[in-house]
Order: C-alpha cells, then structure tokens, then sequence
C-alpha cells in the first residue's frame, strides 16, 4: 500500500511539473500552438500587461492604458508593435525574446534554462505560467483587432 501511494504521489508530481512549462513547437519566428488546452482570457491578459507585480510590461512599453501612470519608453508603444506580428509570433516574443535580439532586456517570460546567477528558490521556474502566457497573446491579439475596426 506505501509503495502504491508513494508511485502515485510521485506521478502526480511529475504531472504537474510538466505542466508548469510545456515544451514549445517553434516553426522559424513562430510557437504555432498555445502553451495550454485552454484559450487566452484577453482580461486577464490586460491585468498581467498592466500590472506593476506580475508581468511589468509598463516599465518599459507604453500602450492603451489611460489609467496608468508612469508607462514606459525604453520599449516600442505595445499598440503598435503588435500590428505586424501573428498571434504566434506574439507567443514566441513572450515566451523567449532573446531568440530574436540577444541584446534585449525584456526577460524571456517562459524559459527556464540558460540564466545566469538565479536565485536557487527560483531555478527551473518561468516568470508567467503557459495560460498567463496564452491571456496576454488574447490581450495583444485583441489590440490588434481593435485597431482593425
């Protein structure tokens, strides 16, 4: 019976270790498939977008966000940097964006590997988890169409 709950204890947790980041399909500038089964909340995406403790985006990038003070100007105004992008080359500069500019000082908000001096509490985690991920594709892509309209 322990060894039963021991296997079981063990499965669960390799299962929810693998959900914490899943592997990415990258097809040249593009991650074709969401980082999740479930799609993107746009909301939630503005609130991670907007938010001075979870993704931090205003520090650097301005965007259609009246309400907020102190927006950023080290980065491209969001609105308008997410006009020629797909929804999948949207994912791919979250999730990774030094693939693109190794220079970049936006944090790569899905790796978990390659960093350099990472607290050890932090090792092996992502900023934002693939359906944070995923609502803030929903809220750039839903600026796009916005825009659109």
């Amino acid at each position: 019976m322990r060894n039963i709950l021991v296997a079981v204890l063990l499965g669960m947790s390799i299962l929810a270790l693998a959900k914490q980041v899943q592997a990415q399909t990258w097809s040249g500038d593009s991650i074709v498939n969401p980082l999740t089964a479930s799609p993107g909340d746009a909301a939630k995406g503005r609130m991670i977008v907007a938010s001075r403790q979870t993704g931090l985006c205003l520090l650097c990038h301005s965007g259609p966000f009246p309400g907020e003070r102190f927006q950023g100007n080290l980065a491209p105004d969001i609105g308008i940097s997410v006009g020629h992008l797909s929804e999948a080359q949207l994912r791919a500069r979250i999730v990774d964006p030094s693939r693109f500019n190794a220079g970049t000082i936006m944090p790569s908000y899905y790796r978990t590997e390659g960093f350099n001096r990472v607290a050890p509490k932090l090792a092996g985690q992502s900023i934002l988890s693939g359906q944070e991920i995923e609502d803030v594709v929903a809220f750039l892509v839903s600026l796009k169409a916005s825009a659109l309209q």
